[in-house]
C-alpha cells in the first residue's frame, strides 16, 4: 500500500515538473525578446561599405556605425555576428540572431516572413563590368556570363527583368567580393550588385580604372532591418532610436563618413 501511495506521489510530482518545464519553454515570448541587454545582429561580413572586416579582422561599416549609435540610444549592446547569408531567415526564426541588419533589401517575400522596419536607405541594383568592356547598356548582356551573390536581391532583380532570359549564364557566389574578383580575373563578364556596394568598391584606390558601373539599373530598392515575425515591440524601439540618431545629427555624420554625403532616408 505504501509503495502504491509513493508511486502516486512520484507520478504527480513528475507531472508537475513536466508541466512547469512546458510553461518555462513558453516564457521566451516576443516581449522578452524585445527587452534584452545584448542583441545579436546577423550580417554578411563581406558587404562593404555596409558591413565588412578590416585588415585586423574587425567588423566595420556604415551599418555597424549606425547600429552602434542606435544601440547607445536604446541603452543596450549590439553584438555583430557573421552568418551564412543563404541561411539568414533560419537564423532569425530559430533565435540564433535577433536582427538582420546589413544592407537588407525590402521585398514582398521578406515582409511575409519577417517583421521589417521602415526603410532607412535607398538603393538600386546596378550592373558592373570591366572598365574596358564593350558592354555599355543592359541589352548588351545578351549571351554574356553574369555573376551575383547567392540568395541576394540582385538575383530577384535579374529574374524579374526581361534580360534574364537572354543572358548566357549566371554564377551565384557566396559574396560580392568574389564576383568583383571574377570580373577582374576575366572569369565573368558582368555582375549585378547593390548600387551602394558598387559605388564604394569601384571608388577604392586599389580598384581605380578596373571597373565601370552602367547607367541602366535593374530595380530600385530600400534597405530595412528585420526582426522575428511579430516582434513589433523591438521594431518600434529600433525605429525610435534611429529617429533620435538622425535628429541628433549623428546619422548624417555617419553617412558622410562612408558615402561623402547624407543619404539616409527615414520617413515617419
Amino acid at each position: 500500500m505504501k509503495k502504491r501511495i509513493l508511486s502516486v506521489i512520484l507520478a504527480a510530482a513528475l507531472s508537475l515538473t513536466v508541466f512547469a518545464g512546458c510553461g518555462g519553454g513558453n516564457a521566451d515570448t516576443t516581449g522578452d525578446a524585445a527587452n534584452k541587454d545584448t542583441y545579436v545582429i546577423g550580417l554578411d561580413p563581406e558587404f562593404p561599405p555596409m558591413g565588412f572586416k578590416d585588415d585586423s579582422g574587425n567588423i566595420i561599416g556604415f551599418d555597424i556605425d549606425l547600429g552602434d549609435a542606435v544601440a547607445e540610444e536604446m541603452g543596450v549592446t549590439f553584438k555583430y555576428q557573421p552568418i551564412d547569408w543563404a541561411s539568414k531567415e533560419m537564423e532569425l526564426d530559430t533565435g540564433s540572431i535577433d536582427m538582420i541588419w546589413n544592407g537588407f533589401t525590402k521585398t514582398p517575400e521578406r515582409e511575409e516572413g519577417m517583421t521589417l522596419t521602415k526603410a532607412y536607405l535607398d538603393n538600386a541594383q546596378v550592373i558592373v563590368v570591366p572598365a574596358d568592356s564593350s558592354i555599355n547598356k543592359k541589352d548588351d548582356l545578351e549571351g554574356k556570363n553574369i555573376c551575383l551573390q547567392k540568395d541576394s536581391s540582385a538575383k530577384d532583380a535579374l529574374d524579374k527583368d526581361e534580360i534574364a532570359s537572354k543572358v548566357g549564364s549566371v554564377s551565384e557566389l557566396s559574396s560580392n567580393v568574389d564576383c568583383f574578383q571574377d570580373i577582374e580575373m576575366g572569369r565573368t563578364e558582368a555582375m549585378v550588385v547593390d548600387k551602394v556596394v558598387a559605388k564604394y568598391y569601384t571608388s577604392l584606390e586599389t580598384n581605380e580604372g578596373k571597373f565601370r558601373i552602367l547607367e541602366d539599373e535593374l530595380s530600385e530598392e530600400e534597405y530595412v532591418i528585420a526582426v522575428k515575425k511579430g516582434n513589433d515591440e523591438l521594431k518600434d524601439k529600433v525605429e525610435e532610436a534611429i529617429q533620435k540618431v538622425i535628429d541628433s545629427g549623428k546619422g548624417a555624420e555617419i553617412s558622410e563618413k562612408w558615402f561623402g554625403e547624407d543619404i539616409i532616408s527615414f520617413d515617419e
